[in-house]
């Protein structure tokens, strides 16, 4: 048994060698920007065996290793990453779940501890094989009515979601968490939110021959970029999910720093060249990105950000990728879509709108030192200036509007006009419209997935309305028209005032025809003298009164046959 440790040892050194010298090497076309290195006793109970001829003549240690993965170098670098990662989880809990993790395979199970088993045919060598595919995503597998999580995965949940393990902190089992399924969606946008990645595992639901295990799919994906899982809105409820981070790119000319935002739910990009240092960190201090590309650029023409410390090398730290292309802001438009689509022929079709808005004639942005003193970014120490400038029920879209001012002022020319359009309405004699707050990446989502319910398209209804109401008012008439260029640089979409008026009068119209508003209701819940009208009420109330009739006969129909034939059933029985 020595003898066979040692020589796999010796064989396997020249591997380990060789990563060592890839990951210390200079950075190459998709090299880390921050690499770090391997040691022996850094990264314990990692194993790598490539070569199954140390293995003759040891039937006992062949056997037991069938059971672990057999990692090749880009599974230990996946490895590593989760390592990485579970070293910054801080909860008390989380630390004695990942004391139990074995780093031999992609969920890091330890195969000695008990449900610890990766037999092919089990539950869990079926979810490593689904790992395998996405290596760095949580996996959430359902199980009955719960999705659960293993491993890695589970201390995962357990440090960011709020969850607590399954059979608490047994130590002779192995760390294991999850989430009823009610609560997907409140797990998903703890994860994102954190920066992660999820594949959600779904089951097969029906029948099943006995002792056979139900089937199983990769149902979606929500990562930063993109937080919504099809499936999960609800016909009867209001769905909250959080706004989707960017892909950054940085580069630099001698003009100054460059920096590309790649949007991918709402399928725009931008960029904004000309940043001094300090104004480069403080937009990256201010925005919270999904993954950070870098221009070789930044690598040539700074010194300091590889040898020395400063302000953009503190602010980029972490996982990053140099671009060794001229033609930064398209590639990474490309690996955004690679990262996300997996290399789906989709991504052809797919194209991006550029909503990026001239920065000639414009002051400078804040500083980083100015944003932190005068409270612009939160500082400990500092009272918030948001706080301090808007009512106490103001948050969400409205502060993100202002700071996003604060921090970058518009053109002069855009600044008088918001200036005059606030002395307008300080002034205005008659009642404003509510101008309803609606993020544009929700309604995006769910109409792309066409997933929007009668409660976002009464949403919509109520911010195309306002603005027909200010349109036909003398007095907001005009603060409409001066609205439409802050409009335009705060959503890169420039129109005339009479087109956005004409749209909004077409859109308000096709609403109506469509959804039941407050007051209308062409449809009635069915009723029996012998079926318990609770029955029916559930069954039927949340979708009735939603569209109108008109443009779902058929199902009504379907609805009032099944009911007559239910009544019909309970008056033969009783």
């Amino acid at each position: 048994m020595y003898w066979v440790a040692t020589r796999s040892a010796v064989v396997s050194f020249p591997r380990w060698r060789s990563l060592a010298h890839l990951l210390h090497s200079s950075p190459r076309r998709y090299s880390s920007f921050n690499p770090f290195p391997v040691f022996f006793g850094q990264f314990g109970k990692i194993y790598c065996f490539k070569d199954r001829k140390v293995l003759k003549g040891s039937a006992k240690v062949t056997k037991k290793l069938k059971a672990l993965n057999v990692l090749d170098e880009k599974g230990l670098s996946n490895i590593l990453w989760w390592k990485e990662r579970m070293q910054a989880c801080r909860k008390p809990s989380t630390i004695q779940l990942f004391k139990r993790l074995e780093y031999s395979n992609l969920l890091g199970l330890d195969v000695n501890l008990k449900n610890g088993s990766l037999k092919e045919g089990t539950l869990n060598w079926e979810i490593l094989q689904f790992k395998s595919k996405f290596p760095r995503e949580v996996l959430l597998c359902r199980v009955g009515d719960f999705y659960e999580a293993i491993g890695i995965d589970a201390c995962i949940l357990v440090e960011y979601a709020g969850l607590n393990p399954f059979g608490g902190l047994r130590s002779d089992s192995i760390p294991r968490a999850g989430c009823p399924v009610v609560n997907l969606q409140q797990t998903l946008d703890d994860l994102t939110r954190n920066g992660y990645s999820v594949c959600i595992v779904e089951e097969v639901q029906g029948p099943t021959q006995a002792r056979s295990r139900k089937s199983r799919f990769i149902s979606g994906h929500a990562h930063p970029g993109s937080p919504y899982v099809f499936g999960l809105a609800g016909v009867d409820h209001d769905l909250d999910f959080p706004e989707p981070m960017p892909v950054v790119g940085i580069s630099r000319s001698a003009r100054g720093y460059c920096i590309n935002l790649v949007l991918e739910t709402m399928k725009t990009y931008s960029s904004e060249d000309g940043l001094t240092e300090e104004a480069l960190v403080t937009k990256l201090r201010t925005c919270r990105y999904h993954h950070l590309f870098l221009h070789t650029s930044l690598r040539h023409n700074s010194s300091a950000l590889v040898t020395g410390e400063n302000l953009v090398r503190e602010a980029c730290c972490g996982e990053n990728v140099f671009l060794d292309i001229m033609n930064g802001l398209k590639a990474i438009l490309s690996l955004s879509f690679c990262l996300r689509l997996k290399n789906s022929m989709a991504l052809l079709m797919i194209t991006f709108r550029n909503v990026t808005v001239s920065s000639e004639n414009r002051p400078r942005p804040l500083t980083l030192g100015t944003a932190t003193q005068i409270g612009a970014i939160p500082t400990e120490g500092i009272p918030c200036l948001l706080k301090m400038l808007l009512p106490p029920n103001y948050t969400g879209l409205p502060g993100l509007y202002v700071r996003d001012i604060l921090l970058n002022p518009p053109a002069y020319e855009i600044a008088s006009t918001i200036q005059a359009t606030c002395k307008l309405m300080s002034n205005v004699t008659c009642s404003i419209p509510e101008f309803t707050c609606v993020s544009s990446a929700k309604l995006v989502k769910l109409l792309e997935l066409r997933e929007a319910n009668h409660i976002e398209f009464c949403r919509i209804k109520n911010v195309v309305d306002e603005i027909l109401h200010m349109n036909r008012n003398s007095e907001l008439g005009e603060i409409l028209e001066l609205l439409m260029d802050p409009t335009w640089v705060a959503t890169g979409l420039k129109i005339d005032c009479e087109t956005l008026v004409s749209e909004c009068e077409w859109t308000s119209v096709k609403i109506s025809g469509m959804i039941s508003l407050d007051g209308e209701n062409d449809s009635k819940i069915s009723s029996s003298s012998i079926v318990p009208s609770e029955f029916f009420e559930d069954m039927e109330s949340a979708w009735k009164g939603r569209v109108k009739r008109i443009h779902i006969e058929e199902e009504f129909r379907e609805a009032e046959v099944a009911a007559e034939a239910l009544s019909l059933a309970h008056s033969t029985i009783w």
